[in-house]
């Protein structure tokens, strides 16, 4: 049976400051890679954990019709939000359960729309913890923040 994974990370040099984010997907039978796409991109100011969001969000938005797939990313944030935060922040009208205004609000309601159409399982991984396609995903995403980095060195 083929199974769609993805492996998302960010990364951020300064926090804020010119970041990056990183996408390894694989469509695998078993151990066989069937399909490798990856993808990267980034920002001249931000945070890792807008990157971290906007590498799942990516993940998702990528597809093209409905799928069922496995998202492993190393930020417990984006785990956490995704699958047990975000619900409260919607019943509190994008609120901490503090009252406080949700961070990063926009990013998360894009998620949370990208989504909706998939079937999506959450793994959490340690990251830098030799876990090869998290490193491929942090290697993209540093790639993905290295022409803003240079840009803000000039």
């Amino acid at each position: 049976m083929t199974e769609l994974h993805a492996w998302t990370d960010g990364a951020c040099s300064g926090n804020p400051g010119p970041g990056g984010w990183g996408v390894l997907m694989r469509a695998l039978d078993g151990d066989k890679i069937l399909k490798e796409r990856e993808l990267a991109g980034g920002e001249a100011d931000t945070t890792n954990n807008r990157m971290e969001l906007m590498a799942a969000i990516s993940a998702l938005e990528v597809l093209t019709r409905p799928s069922q797939i496995i998202i492993t990313t190393d930020s417990a944030y984006v785990k956490n939000g995704v699958t047990q935060w975000i619900h409260g922040w919607k019943r509190n009208g994008w609120r901490t359960a503090d009252k406080k205004p949700v961070k990063n609000v926009e990013l998360w309601q894009r998620l949370d729309e990208a989504q909706k159409r998939h079937q999506v399982e959450w793994r959490w991984i340690k990251g830098h913890a030799g876990h090869a396609e998290n490193e491929r995903a942090d290697e993209l995403a540093r790639a993905g923040m290295a022409p803003f980095k240079e840009a803000a060195a000039t």
